[in-house]
């Protein structure tokens, strides 16, 4: 298997990134497709994972450490791709100089976001027509070793 996480570009990437949030969101998830692109898309830092070189998934960092747009495509989940995508994101976020990073995670992903460390952080509320959860973490100052991850910190 080889899965491997790249900086994504909004401009270059757009079609791959659309095409896996369109699938996860809009059409699994019934999110509407107003409420999916928003105007961070151009700032953030776009993220996309592979699983023998076909996009499977993505996730973007925006301003203040705000991880979100997690997807993986429904025939890649079970493959590990999630928490390697988390955990690029957290070490993006640590060498760019974040101390925190935060989530609104949707309230059946929890157990996977607290397994990477993050822990809940305020009240049940609904977005997108799902109801999510506040989740942050505190980023380790210390370079990981080759085997540690960020996002355990």
């Amino acid at each position: 298997m080889s899965l491997f996480v790249r900086l994504a570009d909004w401009q270059s990437d757009r079609d791959a990134i659309r095409s896996v949030r369109q699938k996860v969101f809009v059409e699994e998830q019934q999110v509407p497709p107003e409420l999916e692109w928003d105007e961070f898309e151009e700032s953030a830092q776009h993220f996309l994972i592979y699983h023998d070189n076909k996009p499977i998934g993505t996730g973007r960092l925006t301003g203040g450490g705000k991880i979100g747009r997690m997807a993986i495509l429904k025939e890649a989940r079970g493959l590990g791709a999630g928490l390697e995508l988390l955990q690029r994101i957290c070490k993006f976020a640590r060498v760019s100089g974040q101390k925190n990073v935060y989530l609104n995670a949707q309230v059946q992903a929890v157990p996977f976001y607290e397994k990477a460390g993050f822990a809940k952080s305020g009240d049940e509320f609904m977005e997108a027509g799902i109801p999510h959860v506040r989740m942050d973490l505190t980023l380790s100052d210390k370079e990981p070793s080759e085997n540690a991850d960020d996002c355990e910190r």
